[in-house]
């Protein structure tokens, strides 16, 4: 069982520890248990219902009247929410109870209401990364495991194939080139996938060589179709103080070629990145790139 401070419920439901505090008090939502050292905390079952509380909090529900729900009609008045075109958060919580539950049939119910609703793009740019980014907090905080990530990034990881392969190639003779891979060892293809989806859609020309691709067969594919541009991620598969060298040696070996860096790695500001090489800090400038 998963256990939650009141700062984690925060930061995961948006609502502030002196509001959750207070509705405690006076309307008895959550029940925090106490460690044997008497410390309070939170499970998953607190997180799911503080979940559903906000989501009918912020379409106007006064908070009296959601403490008189039962659980049964919270869940009813919930999922009437969710089948309606609604704010992003209301996404993204459903995406995260699924999580927590494990449950496929959930999540994926939750992707596909917000694509209908927004379209592919809108959802992974509004409600993917957000939700990307509570799951670092409850991996940061023990409160899920490997299985949960690798869970949620094979299902999401479906719809992007499944958005790709529905693109038909619109390049055209002297469409730029597109390199995009990941390096050795690195096994985070999420947002790779997404550029591949984003050039595509933009009617430009990818080879998408995936993940964990030795710098050699980099070398050869480069070779063979002068690219223009390479796209990588790097997140974990380098060591810290290895990235300097990795990028040094990426400029020299591809001088003519635009280099575009994106993760977790290459955005400390220690970095000295050569003329042909560019950080992107959040997928939102990759998109800028083909305004």
């Amino acid at each position: 069982m998963a256990q939650y401070t009141i700062k984690e419920l925060e930061h995961l439901s948006g609502i502030k520890a002196h509001t959750i505090r207070i509705w405690e008090q006076r309307y008895n939502i959550l029940n925090p248990k106490r460690t044997d050292t008497n410390i309070r905390f939170y499970d998953d079952a607190d997180l799911k219902s503080l979940l559903n509380i906000s989501l009918l909090n912020e379409r106007g529900y006064k908070i009296s009247k959601i403490a008189q729900m039962d659980p049964e009609q919270l869940l009813q008045k919930v999922r009437q929410l969710c089948d309606q075109p609604c704010e992003c958060s209301h996404h993204i919580s459903a995406l995260v109870s699924a999580m927590i539950d494990m449950c496929e049939h959930q999540f994926d119910k939750a992707l596909s209401t917000a694509t209908l609703q927004m379209g592919f793009q809108e959802t992974m740019q509004q409600v993917i990364y957000p939700f990307l980014n509570k799951i670092g907090i409850l991996w940061q905080t023990g409160n899920i495991t490997p299985a949960h990530e690798h869970f949620v990034s094979n299902l999401i990881r479906q719809k992007l194939m499944v958005a790709i392969d529905g693109q038909v190639a619109k390049w055209k003779e002297g469409t730029p080139t597109y390199i995009l891979y990941l390096p050795e060892n690195e096994l985070h293809e999420l947002a790779l996938l997404y550029m591949n989806y984003i050039l595509r859609s933009h009617g430009q020309k990818v080879i998408y060589l995936g993940q964990n691709l030795p710098f050699k067969d980099l070398a050869v594919t480069y070779e063979q179709f002068k690219a223009e541009f390479i796209c990588t991620v790097i997140t974990s598969s380098i060591e810290r103080e290895q990235v300097q060298p990795y990028l040094n040696k990426l400029s020299h070996r591809f001088p003519e070629a635009q280099i575009y860096i994106y993760g977790y790695q290459v955005q400390q500001d220690c970095l000295i990145l050569p003329d042909n090489i560019k950080r992107l800090s959040c997928i939102n400038d990759f998109i800028d790139l083909f305004k």
